[in-house]
């Protein structure tokens, strides 16, 4: 059985690792989006709350968003594990979910941290150039089109999306900082943390969280 959390700022390639991670341990990738949306799709008590807060453009309260996570881990396919994204977001956040745990008789295993240095994912998130006519993405060092400035498919002049602007990405990650920052702290008191260099090769990541797991 293994229980993690995978946790760091946008653009540091958590998708990727979650999805690795899935694959070689067989455990489910869980986010906080598509447990929303499938509580919601199931019409659950808890899926019905949560819509009517998103339906008006409100933050989830946490006491929803807590059950929907209960009931989430007491599925079937979590009996062997999970790695749980997007949540917990505070303190009272993770402290309900060690409640949560030791309710299902079970405890944390580790909590990645994927940690990438500011400045590279101000460039890894700033790089990104979107298509507006097919919505495909590009990025001007790592995944750059044929022929500069415009769509391999459709050839359209590619544009940057405000929120990826430098100074945009800069404030979307402050904030990310200032959030995730007490977490990190919570979660190395417990002794649950363990940080992976996340400025490196993806396989390379995934090498050395695989060498952590075992």
């Amino acid at each position: 059985m293994l229980n993690l959390i995978l946790m760091g700022l946008p653009g540091a390639g958590k998708g990727t690792q979650a999805e690795k991670i899935n694959e070689k341990y067989n455990i489910p990738h869980i986010s906080t989006g598509d447990m929303f949306r499938s509580s919601i799709k199931e019409g659950t008590v808890l899926g019905k709350k949560a819509k009517s807060y998103m339906d008006q453009g409100a933050l989830v309260p946490d006491e929803v968003t807590i059950g929907i996570v209960e009931e989430r881990l007491q599925k079937e396919d979590c009996k062997k594990g999970f790695l749980l994204d997007g949540f917990p977001r505070t303190i009272a956040q993770a402290e309900a979910l060690q409640e949560i745990l030791t309710k299902l008789d079970t405890t944390l295993d580790h909590v990645l941290h994927v940690d990438v240095p500011e400045e590279n994912l101000v460039e890894r998130l700033s790089g990104r150039r979107t298509c507006p006519t097919c919505g495909r993405t590009y990025h001007l060092i790592y995944n750059p089109p044929v022929k500069e400035g415009v769509c391999d498919k459709d050839g359209t002049t590619l544009v940057q999306r405000s929120d990826d602007k430098a100074e945009m990405v800069k404030k979307r990650l402050e904030v990310n900082m200032e959030q995730t920052k007490p977490l990190l702290d919570f979660y190395k008191d417990k002794g649950h943390l363990i940080t992976v260099n996340g400025d490196q090769e993806i396989d390379n990541v995934f090498q050395d969280i695989v060498k952590i797991l075992g």
